[in-house]
């Protein structure tokens, strides 16, 4: 395999950081082991230090979202052991706190809920770019159900009074499935429990709120949930303890979408080993995406293997429930050799950056042509050139520069070491991949 793989990034003037993506012209063939699910992880660190017992958590990924939640938990005083992926959680009254959210959707949406249960003031801030993302959704939920909050978007504070009614709210959660799921989380520890009513737009990632939902139950907690979201969008939460629970945290497998989409636009082949069979996360729709722009894909023994197809097709999707493989998604459809569809992913405008807006302006720059609706995103593919690819600190931006340049040469991406949000070791997994070792027999 004749690979070009950057041994250091370099810098220009400015202090920007370039990392020069990796290029190849021969099939990848790799097997790649990735670390677990920063959903799953950061749902059950929540759900332990709510617990009435310690628990363990096996298999958890430690990067920089999951490092700021388990930072948050304990500058509340949840105890928290182990400095690697097996964890211990022991409860603890929860105390008044400063709590920095990064860029971590998870961390500013998910824990509003839990603060407005400790007994003093927990204060919120983050990155930059966080002061971007809706945030007065949620706010505005809690102080419906009784908590005091100043303030509608980062930084913030939550006035915990040790506990909190409760009740019914009603609220626009289009904007993001966090938005329920972090009130889901905290509820059943809420006087009277809580029932969420959304109305509004069809919400995204309805995948999460089932993982939410299924880890709740886990945990004993009794939750209703809609039989057919699509009519009806009602979930309650009964009163009661939080059973402690010892998690085994599935591999990311929204993470795995890009040395997948390295078969799929190389002609090669990728294995990922532990893949479950039966989950809520939203990367294994990437499964069926991937047969329908031609690839061959199988899973057997616990390992899901992909093998690119000789021209790989476009694509026409709703990609609403799974909007975070958007950016993989549009890598493979500019690769492609006929258009393709995005659709149903106007929230994307509210996450790390805007990810359409992103998305197009990254690929235009590369020679690309593609063309932002007012849901999604438009792709003809055509021939591409090396460039700069800005990230926007978003790490699916990133990881989506670095599938194209496998098939472009001169692709340089502006911060590679974004992806810290939820792989560390993106750049060694991917230099690994396309240096064959490890490769998949």
């Amino acid at each position: 395999m004749t690979v070009r793989t950057p041994k250091r990034s370099i810098s220009e003037d400015g202090g920007v950081t370039l990392w020069p993506a990796p290029h190849t012209d021969r099939p990848v063939h790799a097997t790649v082991t990735l670390p677990g699910s920063k959903s799953i992880t950061n749902r059950a660190l929540i759900l332990a230090a709510l617990a009435d017992r310690p628990s363990t958590i096996t298999g958890a990924l430690r990067s920089r979202d999951t490092n700021l939640m388990i930072a948050a938990l304990r500058a509340m005083g949840a105890g928290i052991d182990g400095d690697a992926d097996t964890l211990t959680v022991t409860p603890a009254p929860l105390t008044g706190a400063n709590v920095d959210c990064g860029l971590a959707g998870t961390v500013m949406r998910f824990l509003p809920p839990v603060a407005a249960l400790a007994s003093g003031e927990v204060s919120f801030s983050g990155d930059e770019q966080a002061s971007l993302r809706p945030l007065d959704t949620i706010l505005e939920a809690l102080r419906s159900l009784g908590a005091t909050v100043d303030g509608d978007k980062l930084p913030f504070s939550v006035h915990g009074a040790g506990g909190l009614r409760g009740g019914s709210v009603t609220m626009d959660a289009s904007g993001s499935s966090q938005f329920v799921s972090g009130l889901l989380l905290s509820a059943a520890r809420f006087g009277e429990g809580l029932t969420v009513h959304h109305e509004g737009a069809a919400l995204p990632s309805m995948p999460h709120i089932e993982m939410t939902v299924q880890m709740l139950r886990q945990a004993d907690v009794e939750v209703t949930a809609p039989t057919d979201p699509r009519k009806e969008q009602v979930w309650t939460v009964a009163p009661g303890p939080i059973h402690g629970v010892d998690w085994e945290v599935e591999p990311d497998l929204s993470n795995a979408t890009p040395f997948l989409a390295a078969a799929a636009v190389t002609g090669g082949e990728v294995t990922i080993p532990h893949w479950p069979q039966l989950t809520t996360q939203p990367g294994d729709v990437i499964r069926e995406i991937l047969v329908r722009m031609g690839a061959e894909v199988r899973r057997a023994h616990g390992k899901l293997r992909v093998h690119g197809p000789q021209r790989l097709a476009g694509i026409d999707i709703d990609l609403h429930d799974v909007g975070e493989l958007t950016p993989t998604v549009a890598a493979l459809a500019t690769l492609a050799d006929s258009p393709s569809r995005l659709r149903g992913i106007a929230h994307l405008r509210g996450h790390e950056t805007d990810r359409l807006a992103a998305l197009s302006t990254e690929i235009n720059r590369l020679g690309g042509k593609v063309t932002e609706t007012e849901d999604g995103l438009d792709i003809v593919p055509t021939p591409l050139h090396g460039g700069l690819w800005h990230s926007y600190a978003d790490h699916r931006m990133a990881t989506a520069g670095a599938i194209l340049g496998l098939r472009v040469p001169g692709v340089q991406i502006e911060d590679i070491g974004t992806t810290a949000k939820t792989l560390p070791d993106f750049v060694s997994l991917w230099e690994t991949m396309l240096s064959g070792e490890g490769a998949a027999s």
